[in-house]
């Protein structure tokens, strides 16, 4: 249902670790798998070499049983301060923020915006494979904090 539909979700984390140590593993997509527990691989596609502003990529995800291929282009990139992608197939908009904290320190902000809504298929997909969209939304979230968790304990190391 719409109504169950959120949004905005948004996580953060404090990082003890420069921002340029906390960008290095946040800004290359291609590692999202060491840190996403729902990205099993991402790949650049084809015609792009490098992680920059409108490089598109692939993921392959996991949810339980259910895998899928998602694709999406790199919509923001500002060196140690944010990455966006858009994910073409569900219109949502994902997006690691940095911000540099007191005594060396990082705030990571991961966001996952519907500016312009959630995808007919993707509701029903939701909506018929994976609980409904508040029990994914809750998926989601966990998947952020552990994603946050793990970009933490490798830039602290």
């Amino acid at each position: 249902m719409d109504n169950d539909i959120r949004p905005l979700l948004e996580q953060s984390i404090e990082i003890a670790a420069p921002v340029a140590s906390v960008w290095d593993p946040v800004s290359d997509v291609r590692r999202m798998s060491e840190w996403s527990p729902q990205v099993t691989s991402t790949r650049l596609r084809s015609s792009f070499d490098e992680v920059a502003l409108g490089a598109q990529f692939t993921n392959r995800n996991i949810h339980g049983e259910l895998e899928w291929t998602t694709r999406a282009e790199i919509v923001k990139f500002s060196p140690e301060t944010e990455l966006a992608f858009r994910v073409e197939d569900n219109w949502a908009i994902w997006s690691f923020q940095l911000t540099p904290r007191a005594g060396g320190g990082a705030l990571l902000t991961q966001r996952r915006e519907l500016p312009d809504g959630l995808s007919d298929l993707s509701k029903e997909l939701t909506d018929g494979f994976m609980g409904g969209q508040a029990a994914f939304t809750e998926s989601q979230l966990a998947g952020m904090r552990e994603t946050l968790e793990a970009i933490k304990a490798a830039a602290e190391a």
